[in-house]
């Protein structure tokens, strides 16, 4: 009896040393806790003050030419600006089209014609028909038209080159006449553009009975920014009309000299 008595005092004394240490081992973590709370509120609140001046602070970033000028093409109204934009990008199509071709039209004319009179010399007419008709260009279409003559007389050939030579030229200035018509139209709608845009704005007027900016503003907008892309529209097929022109006389020029040559070359083998 003495020893169980013994045994549960001391069990009793061993749960009360625990609970006082348990108890005092969570008054820290309450506070540690506390602690933290408030150190993260703290944080946060740093945090969000910190953002709201970086967003009072941060600089507004610029508008893209690509955007601006959407903006301004949308303001312009779709029904005045669309058919601006197409008649430039149908030059455009006429223009790159007209490049690509005179560029693969150019050839070293000289060695093309060096290469003639030596299969000419060797009597090989085949052979330089053969190569006039592999080679692009029109100096190369010229030379196998008068090669195609050759045994006809060269009075035959030479009125061959000359013929064949104004044909070639038609085909070197087809399509000019639809950019010079896409250069005047450009400008011509964008004028009838600012007239419909005077009009709207008069109408404006008369509704309000009144004259003032933000009355007339919306039809002037209108006007200027009609006018502004026909007018952009005019000088960049205009500027590529003369890029294509150039070329043009570039290569009227060589099939000129190529046929003066090549008749040169008729002259002294026939001899």
């Amino acid at each position: 009896m003495k020893k169980r008595i013994v045994l549960l005092s001391i069990l009793s004394v061993f749960m009360l040393v625990n609970l006082n240490v348990a108890f005092a081992q969570t008054k820290p973590n309450a506070k540690a806790d506390t602690i933290q709370k408030d150190t993260t509120k703290k944080d946060t609140a740093k945090t969000t003050a910190a953002t709201t001046t970086m967003q009072t602070t941060e600089p507004t970033t610029e508008k893209t030419f690509h955007q601006v000028l959407k903006e301004k093409f949308i303001e312009g109204g779709a029904g005045w600006m669309t058919p601006i934009l197409l008649v430039l990008v149908l030059g455009l199509a006429i223009v790159i089209e007209r490049i690509i071709y005179l560029n693969l039209s150019r050839i070293n004319t000289q060695k093309f014609l060096e290469e003639i009179e030596k299969l000419l010399q060797q009597n090989n007419v085949d052979g330089a028909k053969e190569l006039a008709r592999n080679t692009r260009g029109p100096v190369a279409s010229i030379v196998f038209q008068g090669l195609d003559r050759y045994h006809e007389g060269i009075e035959n050939i030479e009125k061959a080159v000359v013929t064949y030579g104004e044909v070639q030229m038609g085909r070197l200035e087809s399509g000019l006449s639809w950019i010079g018509l896409f250069i005047a139209l450009s400008p011509m709608l964008g004028f009838l553009g600012t007239v419909v845009g005077m009009v709207q704005a008069f109408d404006d007027i008369e509704k309000a009975g009144d004259i003032s900016p933000t009355i007339v503003a919306g039809g002037m907008k209108v006007a200027l920014l009609t006018t502004v892309f026909g007018l952009i529209s005019a000088i960049i097929l205009q500027l590529l009309y003369s890029v294509v022109v150039s070329l043009i006389e570039s290569l009227v020029n060589q099939m000129e000299d190529a046929s003066i040559s090549f008749m040169d070359i008729i002259y002294k083998i026939k001899k």
